[in-house]
């Protein structure tokens, strides 16, 4: 399908890019996306594969517009920014992995510049041509990895790569403010390639899920659910971040190995039941209690909904004494809550004349976060903190809130976030 415009749909619907959309995350994005009203542009350099996802599109919502092309050439991509309509979103998707190579390898046949090119170039290219047609207030993500956070092993450069991503985009999300631009790091995933992985037996999904403390691998549909809300206008609060959607998996040191999950996730569109406790800040407790109360009605006859606590406990804790806080947090939240539940807990901001006896108490915290989030994980409960500026909204950050504490973000643990910042 060539790049034109679509056949229906309403002028006014949000557009957004994918590249890599043809298989995998991409595709369950692009889906997802259309499902829920975008007009969608995909890129792919798989010509087959993107001929199978336009074949099946949803008849009941526009068509997309598909341009085939490697990204890893500059000058595609330079002919694909000539001709885009206006875009809500750009997704960089697309990537390669290189298994089983050392990091000083492909040199000679060029398949480490070609990694380099489609991982750390493609995606400033992409901005680079689409920046005519990004709209004010646009949302760009970037496809990072897990593997950007700590070294893979004979996976040629794709650790350096996705770690250089991460960076490049907080340096983007810092030179253009009026845009949102967040990263999305990825652990395991069952896309088509890992599944095709363990029906060949060169994977053993026993021994990957033992490293990931909700005790079971993503499936894309997850990622695509977390790039929804990325590219959503909710998500300005995390300019800058990024989140990272493992299960836990790189906070967890992965000395002990982990049961699988006990629970199977809930349906993404679980209705939510959240709740607040010891919220002090009067502007806070108002806008959070109107959000409890806009959930009021949504709990089903089949499901009286997914438990969400959103504790506020610490943001009175004085330095020193916040570990102990979180501490006595916990073992509320577990004396009430057996499995599929989430914690959520609001920190307050470092101060800047903190004694220094005093600064390991809040990394402390950070760790307790990480530790109940590997320990809890097969049971389906999750644990994740946002860190709250004093100068911060509540209502740019109910958004976050929304999608942190409920069902769409089943395999999102043991993360610290700072909105706003």
């Amino acid at each position: 399908m060539s790049l034109s415009a679509p056949s229906s749909g309403s002028p006014d619907a949000p557009t957004a890019l994918i590249t890599g959309a043809a298989a995998g995350i991409g595709r369950a994005t692009a889906l997802r996306l259309a499902s829920a009203g975008w007009r969608c542009v995909l890129v792919d350099a798989d010509a087959a594969a993107m001929q199978r996802l336009a074949a099946a599109w949803p008849p009941t919502v526009p068509e997309p517009l598909c341009q085939v092309a490697d990204l890893t050439d500059a000058t595609q991509i330079e002919a694909l920014g000539q001709a885009l309509p206006s875009l809500d979103a750009l997704i960089n998707n697309a990537g390669l992995s290189a298994g089983g190579a050392e990091a000083t390898s492909g040199g000679d046949d060029g398949s480490a510049a070609r990694l380099l090119a489609l991982n750390l170039a493609a995606p400033a290219r992409m901005v680079q041509a689409c920046s005519p047609w990004l709209r004010r207030g646009a949302r760009i993500v970037n496809l990072a990895s897990g593997a950007g956070l700590r070294a893979i092993p004979w996976r040629g450069l794709y650790s350096p790569s996705k770690a250089g991503l991460i960076a490049q985009t907080r340096a983007l999300a810092k030179a253009r403010p009026e845009w949102t631009v967040t990263a999305l790091a990825p652990g395991f995933v069952r896309t088509e390639l890992v599944q095709r992985l363990i029906d060949d037996g060169r994977l053993d999904p026993a021994q990957a899920v033992s490293k990931v403390p909700m005790g079971r691998m993503a499936e894309p549909e997850e990622i695509a659910e977390a790039l929804c809300f990325l590219v959503s206008l909710g998500a300005r609060a995390l300019t800058g971040q990024l989140l990272v959607l493992d299960g836990g998996s790189s906070v967890c040191g992965g000395s002990t190995p982990l049961p699988p999950s006990a629970h199977s996730p809930l349906r993404f569109d679980a209705p939510l039941r959240p709740s607040v406790e010891a919220m002090a800040v009067p502007s806070w407790r108002q806008a959070l209690d109107a959000w409890t109360r806009s959930h009021a009605s949504h709990v089903d006859a089949e499901f009286d909904g997914y438990p969400a606590v959103i504790d506020g406990s610490v943001l009175d804790a004085s330095p020193g004494t916040q570990l102990e806080a979180v501490l006595e947090v916990a073992r509320r939240f577990r004396a009430r809550h057996a499995a599929l539940a989430s914690l959520t807990l609001l920190l307050p901001a470092p101060e800047a004349n903190t004694s220094w006896e005093l600064v390991g108490d809040a990394e402390a915290v950070r760790m307790l976060v990480a530790t109940l989030a590997a320990e809890w994980g097969a049971r389906g409960l999750r644990i994740n903190a946002l860190v709250l500026a004093s100068e911060l909204a509540a209502e740019g950050c109910l958004p976050v809130l929304e999608y942190l504490s409920g069902p769409r973000a089943q395999f999102l643990t043991g993360q610290v976030l700072q909105p706003g910042l």
